[in-house]
């Protein structure tokens, strides 16, 4: 019988998820030292080596991957514990701990802004990354929930569209098409067009549209952010496909423009998502009650696409 702690599961937990120490001290707000005394006991009591240690990196040996299926589900039962009994008090405080696509950053501190300030009491956690480890987090139920724009399908999750998330193409304000009106996705094909990374939602959308309008775009550079596809967009290296959230300051001070194209934008969601059959503590249900009943209303002004600035009378008719 393994004779262990709470505390000893809890950091081992941590270490085994991160492959760190540095990692899973930070996060529990220990020394690195203290974390290493907590994993060298609970290997003395279990009496094989959890770890690993080749080089600079460590690995869960195969023991430490048994262990590590047991803790995940003793620290999900002990949440949920936790939240029942937080349901039976009533109360309205605690910690929301949510992560969100980087997309969705430029809209959720706003939300998150409205609904501290009706739970004062509440501390919020946010993680803003990438479409790769939101999923991660979501299959180590790491996080109580998710932002983001393009849910997988057949991986246990509960996922709930609560806002329009419409893609647009953006240009520099002086390209000669940000004068015409209803441009057909065929003139796309003489653009160059810069793209987010492979596996990103927006890449998918974007592809998964072209294909079915059997559209080939010329790529050019791709990145990894939102912000360094705007940069380029102004500097004239070509064009770009972004939600419209991402847009609305460079819109409103005329450092980008909107292309009018016919059967665009591309329209997707965004949606709030959980593990299925995770037990939400009050404030996560709270939160998700807050983003499902009142997000799409509270950010309407960015729901509507802004015209092509209007045609200079010198301009020639398209």
């Amino acid at each position: 019988m393994i004779n262990t702690t709470l505390r000893q599961l809890r950091v081992f937990e941590a270490v085994a998820r991160h492959l760190s120490y540095t990692r899973a001290a930070q996060e529990l707000y220990l020394t690195q030292p203290a974390v290493s005394m907590q994993i060298k006991q609970l290997e003395d009591s279990v009496g094989l080596p959890l770890f690993d240690q080749l080089g600079k990196r460590i690995f869960l040996t195969e023991a430490g991957r048994e262990l590590h299926h047991y803790s995940r589900t003793i620290a999900e039962q002990l949440a949920e514990a936790d939240a029942a009994l937080e349901e039976i008090k009533g109360v309205k405080r605690g910690k929301l701990n949510i992560s969100v696509a980087s997309t969705a950053n430029y809209f959720a501190p706003q939300l998150l802004a409205i609904f501290s300030k009706r739970f004062s009491d509440v501390t919020v956690s946010l993680d803003v990354t990438n479409r790769e480890t939101l999923l991660r987090q979501l299959a180590t139920n790491e996080k109580d929930l998710v932002i983001m724009g393009l849910p997988p399908n057949g991986q246990h999750l509960i996922a709930e569209p609560f806002m329009d998330n419409p893609l647009v193409v953006i240009a520099p304000p002086g390209h000669p098409l940000t004068h015409q009106r209803k441009i057909p996705l065929t003139a796309l094909q003489k653009e160059t067009f810069l793209v987010r990374e492979q596996g990103s939602g927006t890449r998918i959308a974007m592809e998964r549209f072209f294909a079915q309008q059997h559209i080939r775009l010329t790529t050019g550079m791709e990145m990894n952010s939102n912000e360094a596809i705007k940069q380029a967009v102004q500097a004239g290296l070509g064009l770009g496909i972004v939600s419209i959230h991402t847009v609305a300051l460079e819109l409103e001070v005329k450092r980008l423009a909107l292309l009018d194209v016919k059967s665009l934008p591309i329209m997707r969601h965004w949606y709030i998502v959980h593990r299925e059959g995770k037990r939400l503590s009050p404030v996560a249900q709270a939160f998700k009650d807050f983003i499902l009943s009142e997000a799409a209303q509270l950010l309407e002004p960015m729901r509507h696409r802004p015209r092509p600035p209007a045609r200079q009378k010198s301009a020639r008719a398209s």
